[in-house]
């Protein structure tokens, strides 16, 4: 990535509105925290060397990728991404030995990945690609929801479900994310635009399902 267009992202990581602000009028704004709970973040102990987290926690900027902190202990699980800008991206599913330093992922078999030119992205290989993308493309703005049974990893985008879904999710997996090339990705989770399809619940903390 050039120095002009680093300085460019860097600036863009620090502005514009997260998750935790902003008008949802016409989205579901989830209250996130329950009593003490703690919010689960993008891990900054497991993300690339030239990446950047931000905005408390749940921005990712930079060249590379990271995972959230807490995996996907339930049933059936859902969490959002939004993309604040466009670039190069990838979203998904990971363990923590995945390669958090080649973005859009998907370089290893440890990451599960929708890339922004659309592609399913694993183990080095473009397996599938999705259809069904609300106005064709993924911009600005939009809402990439996923949800996650332990048999099958679905996309969402804006509320509406892309196929095809990815299978064959092996190990402890965490949301994962990657970024390059002036591309910005926010983690939501504690507090959600859409409400989760029926039968699936937010990210739940490990404790919370004893």
């Amino acid at each position: 990535m050039s120095y002009a267009l680093c300085c460019l992202s860097l600036r863009g990581c620090f502005g514009g509105s997260s998750n935790y602000g902003g008008n949802l009028s016409n989205r579901r704004d989830q209250n996130g925290s329950e009593g003490n709970r703690e919010p689960i973040l993008l891990d900054t102990n497991y993300m690339g060397h030239e990446v950047v987290i931000v905005k408390n926690g749940i921005r990712l900027c930079g060249n590379g990728g990271t995972i959230a902190t807490e995996p996907i202990n339930q049933n059936k699980a859902y969490w959002e991404i939004k993309l604040q800008q466009t670039g190069v991206w990838g979203v998904g599913l990971g363990t923590r030995n995945a390669d958090l330093n080649s973005a859009p992922g998907g370089a290893d078999k440890d990451s599960w990945v929708l890339c922004n030119d659309g592609s399913l992205r694993h183990d080095k290989k473009t397996i599938g690609k999705i259809t069904g993308v609300p106005g064709e493309t993924i911009s600005d703005g939009d809402i990439l929801g996923m949800t996650y049974d332990h048999e099958e990893l679905k996309f969402y985008v804006n509320n509406v479900l892309v196929e095809p879904a990815m299978t064959g999710i092996r190990g402890t997996v965490y949301p994962i994310l990657f970024v390059d090339e002036g591309a910005i990705l926010d983690l939501c989770v504690e507090r959600l635009h859409y409400s989760p399809p029926s039968g699936f619940d937010r990210i739940m903390l490990e404790q919370s399902l004893l």
